[in-house]
């Protein structure tokens, strides 16, 4: 009896080890582990296949000027990381907008649909009008994503009406909503470090 609970005790224990991301892992392209690699500087390791692509360029309506660099350029994985600053020690954001392998612990992608956030948020979402820089932006209200890293935009698959343009929250009708066809067309990562 003895030699069954050390055996059921050690194989309990193998299975609370942490499970260690590598170059071959499918949680590397969750967007959560990511932060923690770039942490860890060690983007070269866990991505040898990225191609990461450097530079400079204006961010936030053209008024701060940051380093990026860009893994997997020109494919469906591409990723845009935005650093605090020139010494790309700290990201400031991490920013997807193709339909890749990238994700969110939650599941959400890049093509998620408006119906599906509204089941992982746990409840309704409102979001912003179109044709600006922050275009459909997602307020997760009081739902679970409310204090989450993640920020999404949506986008429609149909032509909205004229009211569903501008700067402002979105008052329509439900089924107005649904006929829209929204899916998720960017998200966007960003320490609770860097939110405040």
């Amino acid at each position: 009896m003895r030699k069954l609970l050390v055996l059921g005790l050690i194989i309990f224990l193998s299975g609370c080890k942490s499970r260690k991301l590598t170059a071959d892992s499918s949680e590397k392209f969750k967007l959560e582990n990511l932060a923690e690699v770039i942490k860890k500087n060690n983007l070269e390791t866990i991505y040898p296949r990225a191609e990461i692509s450097e530079g400079v360029d204006f961010f936030e309506e053209g008024t701060v000027e940051r380093a990026y660099s860009i893994l997997y350029p020109d494919t469906d994985d591409e990723l845009l990381i935005i650093w605090k600053d020139k010494t790309q020690n700290q990201p400031h954001q991490v920013y997807v907008s193709k339909p890749g392998r990238w994700q969110t612990r939650e599941g959400i992608t890049v093509g998620t649909s408006y119906e599906d956030l509204v089941k992982i948020n746990d409840g309704s979402i409102d979001f912003y009008g179109f044709g600006w820089d922050y275009s459909g932006a997602v307020d997760w209200k009081d739902g679970k994503m409310k204090d989450s890293n993640v920020r999404v935009f949506l986008a429609p698959v149909s032509a909205p009406p004229n009211s569903f343009y501008g700067d402002h929250i979105i008052e329509a009708d439900p089924q107005d909503i649904l006929n829209l066809d929204l899916k998720v067309r960017a998200i966007i990562y960003q320490d609770m470090e860097e939110r405040s």
